[in-house]
């Protein structure tokens, strides 16, 4: 087994590297002066189980581009196989047709690493189910849910937590944790006027008096999660907080959260957290690192990967 690191997320791929014991590949990913991208391996990888970990988050065309490059010199070089590990899979609000003349992005992104040489796709927490039937080749998603379940347990302890999710299509994940901490669930019915722009609508069980937990996949823009927790307060919850496992965090995201009512905002490491996400006071990371270890070597070895979550 080998393990090749993008530029994406170097400190999660050394931690993985770090938990497996093994050293990470010798590989070169430039820039030509023209911004195209040159991969090269300086070790013989022929024969040899190969995962490569790049999540495909921001600057996302240059992160895809590198994964792609990285899977076809793979192929050319014999490997045995070689598993795409991304941690975040961008363009995966992408899923669907929603209107005329649009794309379906999650897809088409699909095609591209399948074309390239993956022989495997290991990724987290899904924007949305379907999309593993998007691939042609297996795929494996992990869930977060185990790495925040006992973050809850141990800050929680002594209290009555409300696990609370932000819009009716993530009830399914919302409910998991609430069912792994015993913990009542509460949904707030949101209406969103157009994209990147939500209005909460009206909370659906009891938060009164009690510390309410938002557990969503992403936070971009921030606003959905900003808006749920001053709906939250406004209708007598405790305090917020919000678990969420992809940081996107986009433009004026870490300063509206910083100036929000949400006590704190815990996030994966999925994603490499800015310098602004590092300082803010209210914003904090857990490492995935030993979840997707354990994943790639139980990938490796053929054993069982979702009893990770049984």
């Amino acid at each position: 087994m080998k393990l090749i690191a993008g530029n994406s997320n170097r400190p999660l791929a050394e931690a993985i590297a770090s938990y497996l014991h093994l050293p990470l590949t010798n590989a070169s990913i430039k820039r030509f002066s023209d911004m195209e991208i040159f991969v090269e391996i300086h070790e013989n990888v022929r024969g040899e189980d190969v995962f490569v970990i790049q999540p495909t988050s921001y600057p996302a065309n240059d992160n895809l581009m590198e994964l792609l490059i990285t899977l076809d010199a793979l192929r050319r070089a014999s490997a045995r196989r070689a598993t795409a590990v991304i941690p975040y899979y961008g363009y995966a609000r992408q899923d669907r047709k929603t209107g005329g003349r649009t794309p379906i992005t999650a897809k088409l992104v699909a095609n591209l690493i399948t074309q390239s040489g993956a022989g495997r796709v290991l990724t987290l927490d899904l924007h949305s189910g379907q999309i593993q039937g998007f691939f042609d080749i297996p795929l494996d998603n992990l869930y977060a849910a185990p790495v925040f379940t006992a973050d809850i347990q141990q800050r929680y302890r002594g209290e009555q937590p409300v696990i609370v999710s932000p819009d009716v299509g993530g009830v399914g994940r919302a409910r998991a944790i609430a069912k792994r901490i015993h913990a009542d669930l509460a949904i707030i019915d949101k209406r969103r006027e157009k994209a990147g722009h939500s209005e909460v609508m009206n909370i659906i069980g009891d938060i009164k008096d009690r510390p309410c937990i938002l557990v969503d996949d992403i936070v971009d823009s921030a606003g959905t999660l900003c808006n749920a927790a001053v709906a939250l307060m406004k209708e007598g919850a405790k305090s917020v907080s919000a678990y969420v496992t992809h940081g996107v965090l986009s433009g004026g995201a870490v300063g509206r959260i910083t100036s929000s009512p949400l006590k704190e905002l815990v996030i994966t490491d999925s994603i490499q957290g800015t310098e602004a996400v590092r300082l803010a006071d209210n914003i904090r990371q857990l490492s995935i690192a030993s979840l997707m270890a354990e994943a790639i070597k139980r990938t490796s070895q053929e054993a069982s990967v979702s009893s990770l979550f049984e």
